[in-house]
């Protein structure tokens, strides 16, 4: 007896553009649409941590804190913010989204992506915050602003890399959550948000340097607060760790998606 004729599987041949712009927009709205405050959360959360951030190490302690400190500090909080969220909000993409995934053929890839890139609408508020705090600390505008939006887009490549990688290996193994939900605290303290890079010891340096969420706040404190293009090798680690990561979740990702449809 002949075996049945593989159907070949559907291609997505629609507008790559329309639905980038309306996976972003959906994703953005159903995660404000139950909060009465909606995208004022996005200026609340920094805002509050950098409060008790500044009281703690700044009055509790009583160290000798700069005037810039809530700065320092907010130049911190958002870069690791934008990063927690969005790689856990990828990490959750294709099984959060397994309706999309099983009925439409789409680019599976674009799920985790979209996932990510619904979060820079946030980011683009902590930003505005970020900047609005720099200018009334009396910080102005340098050449070295133009850098900002360059180490940005590394940094959300390198994100979108990992969310490739993780949201594929938590259809098969939902503990990949949890995991990453841990890292994610853990990385609090393994960031220097609220401390100085200048206080880690030597022998500790280069794996600071090489964290590209460490190198992503100290890029930003060289560009706002010192009014510096960031160090070379600061810049060369993001886009070693976005093309890496793009890479690598690219590869792990084609791997895992042959079966998604029998795990989700």
């Amino acid at each position: 007896m002949s075996t049945p004729a593989r159907r070949p599987r559907r291609r997505w041949t629609g507008d790559y553009r329309y639905l980038f712009e309306n996976l972003v927009m959906k994703d953005f709205r159903v995660r404000y649409r139950t909060m009465s405050l909606g995208v004022l959360w996005s200026l609340i959360n920094p805002l509050v941590m950098m409060t008790v951030l500044t009281f703690i190490f700044g009055r509790v302690f009583g160290g000798d804190r700069p005037p810039l400190f809530p700065v320092f500090v907010l130049c911190g909080l958002v870069p690791y913010n934008f990063f927690t969220l969005a790689f856990l909000s990828g990490t959750l993409s294709i099984v959060d989204n397994a309706p999309l995934v099983k009925r439409v053929p789409v680019p599976r890839e674009i799920v985790p992506i979209v996932a990510v890139l619904s979060h820079v609408v946030h980011l683009l508020i902590q930003i505005a915050l970020l900047i609005g705090f720099t200018l009334a600390f009396g910080l102005r505008p340098t050449a070295a602003w133009v850098w900002l939006p360059v180490v940005w887009i590394f940094y959300i490549i390198f994100i979108c890399g990992l969310s490739l990688g993780a949201s594929a290996l938590n259809v098969y193994i939902r503990d990949t959550r949890y995991l990453v939900e841990s890292f994610n605290m853990i990385l609090f303290y393994l960031v220097p948000i609220f401390y100085s890079f200048e206080i880690i010891p030597a022998r500790y340096a280069a794996l600071y340097q090489f964290n590209p969420v460490a190198a992503m706040v100290l890029a930003t404190r060289n560009i706002l607060l010192d009014g510096k293009a960031p160090p070379g090798s600061l810049i060369s680690n993001l886009m070693v760790a976005a093309a890496f990561t793009v890479g690598l979740g690219a590869l792990i990702f084609s791997k895992l998606k042959l079966r998604f449809y029998e795990h989700i």
